[in-house]
């Protein structure tokens, strides 16, 4: 019997044990897993490949450049950064980026280049509820879209405002210079020339809308498929039409060194707006002297700031940033992180729903807003400009340049104004 009650208590005392291992095994899991890092996956969609890749490239890198900076941390969470390659191509892209979610597991997005592809994968984000943050395609079509049903509102925001709002900046720099005396055009006639893309075609329309109120007659529009660099029929034809100004768009490199250099051979004596020329940091390699005289209008490494920023993104990478490209990606990225740290301490994790909802409650309604950036004193929306961001002096706006020698020189806004306008002789 007491052999028995020996065996038993024996028993007992290994059983409490194996219970108190077990316990403590439990307990120590627990406690690893609430002390594992937390970490926030960020799909960050870019063109990488294709007829844009060497934007793609700024954009990755400048976008890193801007992580690097906090550790690749928000708060106590981790930063994963989850390269999407479009491909500049809409069907592509989506791909892309449904293969990010489901297998990358992103949790929120960010940036993009191509409207096209932005009209697409606005699908996308509303399908899976990502939140999107501060893409950068332009177009009317996307405005049209992201308020045509609250479901687009996951594509949160636009980092470019839509042509109708942007253009207005070449009429007055052309009226201003003939006002002036600069400008002293034989004709009041024009051409409108571009891609056949979301963008191109959207600026073609409201440059032809603009200049038509300012009293222009546009006498002709051409669009060309995407990477074209046989422009010769369609400048001779802009030449016989003799205009004494041609406006549009190529975003392509190799297809706008293309035009200038045959719009410079077949010696066309029209004053030429490329908006998007300074896109690519090294156009002048690409286009040399005819690039002369060109207008565009985009942001410029101005303040001692962006200054900094351009000769630090070059120590780093090697080539210069373009201000469209790296260095509206640096202030957007720097942004998205302010959002997702304030978003942090109002709700104490990051999620997507939190991000969604901390965008519509502060950034929608202008309560959130950045002004430490590079280019612009205020990156701000609100309920009039959604969703773009509020335009105007001190704002969101561009000053128009004309290349010389590679170099630009504001000749709009006057209160900007490096020099008048000039036309090739």
């Amino acid at each position: 019997m007491k052999k028995h009650l020996k065996l038993t208590s024996l028993v007992l005392v290994a059983g409490l044990m194996v219970t108190s291992i077990l316990t403590g095994c439990s307990s120590s899991s627990t406690n690893s897993s609430s002390n594992a890092a937390k970490t926030l996956t960020i799909g960050v969609d870019l063109p990488l490949t294709g007829p844009y890749s060497k934007v793609g490239m700024e954009f990755k890198d400048a976008c890193q450049m801007a992580f690097d900076q906090v550790g690749d941390k928000i708060g106590d969470y981790q930063v994963k950064l989850v390269w999407i390659d479009d491909q500049s191509d809409p069907v592509k892209g989506v791909a892309a980026y449904e293969q990010a979610i489901q297998r990358d597991h992103i949790q929120v997005g960010m940036l993009n280049w191509n409207s096209s592809v932005a009209v697409a994968l606005m699908d996308v984000v509303a399908k899976y509820q990502i939140p999107h943050f501060f893409p950068l395609g332009g177009a009317d079509t996307i405005n049209q879209k992201w308020l045509s049903n609250p479901k687009y509102h996951y594509w949160i925001t636009k980092g470019w405002a839509e042509s109708s709002k942007m253009t207005v900046a070449y009429t007055d720099t052309i009226q201003n210079a003939i006002k002036n005396g600069d400008f002293k055009p034989r004709n009041q006639k024009m051409a409108i020339y571009g891609e056949q893309t979301d963008w191109a075609t959207s600026l073609g329309k409201s440059l032809a809308d603009e200049f038509k109120a300012a009293g222009w007659d546009v006498v002709d529009q051409q669009y060309f498929k995407l990477g074209e660099t046989d422009f010769n029929s369609i400048l001779t034809k802009f030449k016989s039409e003799d205009v004494s100004l041609i406006a549009g768009t190529i975003g392509s490199p190799p297809s706008m060194a293309a035009f200038l250099k045959q719009a410079q051979d077949q010696k066309l004596q029209s004053l030429i707006i490329a908006d998007a020329l300074s896109e690519n940091a090294d156009m002048y390699s690409l286009t040399g002297s005819a690039s002369d005289y060109v207008l565009d209008n985009r942001p410029l490494f101005v303040t001692d700031k962006a200054q900094k920023f351009e000769a630090d993104f070059k120590a780093k990478y090697g080539f210069d940033p373009s201000a469209a490209a790296g260095g509206q990606v640096y202030d957007y990225t720097n942004f998205f992180i302010q959002v997702a740290n304030d978003c942090l301490k109002q709700n104490g994790e990051l999620t997507s729903a939190n991000l969604y909802k901390f965008a519509q409650d502060k950034l929608f309604t202008g309560q959130e807003k950045y002004t430490n950036g590079i280019l612009f004193k205020s990156i701000e929306y609100d309920q009039k400009s959604l969703p773009d961001p509020v335009v105007g002096e001190g704002k969101y706006i561009f000053p128009v340049f004309q290349y010389s020698s590679g170099k630009p020189q504001v000749v709009w806004p006057d209160d900007l104004k490096q020099a008048p306008l000039k036309v090739k002789n």
